[in-house]
């Protein structure tokens, strides 16, 4: 088979096009015949600093594909199931960035009918924005149709992956959601992604815009850069309410007002998929299926998630739109499938 490999930390020149022999599932896994490869910020970010305990590492969290294969354990009948994946390469060699990949069973969850690029664009950005919407104190651990019905959902960065993908499942939730973007290309990228208000924020300014919408704060806010908005989401939160911080965008260092936060309970939530709890983890992946299977995901300029295709060999081309914050989703196309 063909996969895309490093064997050293370091820039998008380190990813090799290699031939490997086809995996065999062991216990408990599934080999997959990989369709459409989803490309994070995490995967560059691995690749410049992440240890390699193996040696070598392929590359990939996400992606879809078909089972070929099951190991000892597996049940048969999922042979030829169409699956998305999700946390493939988390500590273990075995990335989506190849024509084959093998992965834990709880790890390939069916895709139905939905398009093998929509099943690579959920994984991670998917699985973050639920951790968002259901850590705070008095929001639900699960998601579905009318869980956040009188819910009001600021999404910092609404054309992000991320943020796209909160403003889909917060719509699907019921959610009034409120997003901010920086550009009025932007701002329909989040509009088409379902958000019911979008605030530019260079333009226009955000305290005073989302108080119009909800007077008495938002329940929670989805934070692309803690560093930058700190001061306008502290001002933002109703009474037990929280901001949920998947990335360091725009600074590493943040400072909070105490007094100001005591006063309505607030918390504040940081949020890294991979050692999230494995419960909260587990719900994402029942909720985020269901949502799929409901027809309630979109990827596509249409659904404000444009897509950047590449082969299996432009890899490197891949891994570097991600790093120059190429707004989208980038997908690397592993096989005809």
């Amino acid at each position: 088979m063909k996969a895309i490999v490093y064997e050293s930390n370091g820039d998008a020149s380190v990813l090799q096009l290699v031939d490997r022999p086809v995996p065999e599932p062991g216990r408990g896994e599934v080999l997959v015949r990989m369709a459409v490869a989803g490309v994070n910020p995490t995967d560059w970010k691995a690749r410049r600093a992440w240890p390699l305990p193996q040696g070598w590492q392929i590359p990939g969290q996400d992606g879809a594909g078909i089972i070929e294969a099951v190991g000892e354990g597996v049940d048969q009948i999922l042979i030829g199931e169409r699956v998305w994946l999700w946390e493939a390469a988390w500590q273990r060699p075995w990335g989506t960035a190849s024509e084959y990949t093998v992965v834990p069973v709880r790890h390939a969850v069916s895709l139905g009918s939905a398009s093998f690029d929509l099943g690579a664009a959920l994984g991670i950005p998917f699985m973050t924005a639920h951790r968002c919407l259901t850590a705070g104190e008095f929001m639900p651990d699960k998601l579905h149709a009318g869980a956040l019905s009188d819910h009001v959902v600021l999404v910092q960065g609404g054309a992000g992956a991320v943020g796209n993908a909160a403003i889909q499942l917060a719509r699907w939730a019921d959610a009034c959601v409120i997003a901010t973007v920086s550009s009025p290309e932007k701002a329909q990228l989040a509009a088409a992604a379902g958000a019911s208000f979008v605030i530019n924020y260079r333009e226009q300014d955000v305290v005073e815009e989302v108080r119009k919408v909800a007077p008495d704060g938002v329940h929670t806010i989805v934070e692309v850069s803690a560093a930058r908005n700190a001061a306008a989401d502290v001002q933002l939160l109703r009474t037990g309410g929280a901001v949920c911080v998947y990335a360091d965008d725009g600074g590493e260092q943040v400072t909070l007002p105490i007094r100001a936060l005591m006063m309505p309970n607030a918390r504040w939530q940081f949020v890294l998929i991979y050692t999230a709890p494995k419960a909260a983890k587990a719900q994402a992946v029942t909720d985020i299926a269901a949502a799929v299977a409901q027809g309630a995901i979109r990827v596509g300029d249409e659904a404000g998630l444009p897509l950047h295709h590449h082969k299996l060999e432009a890899a490197r081309a891949a891994h570097e739109a991600v790093e120059n914050s190429v707004v989208g989703k980038v997908l690397i196309t592993t096989s005809d499938t």
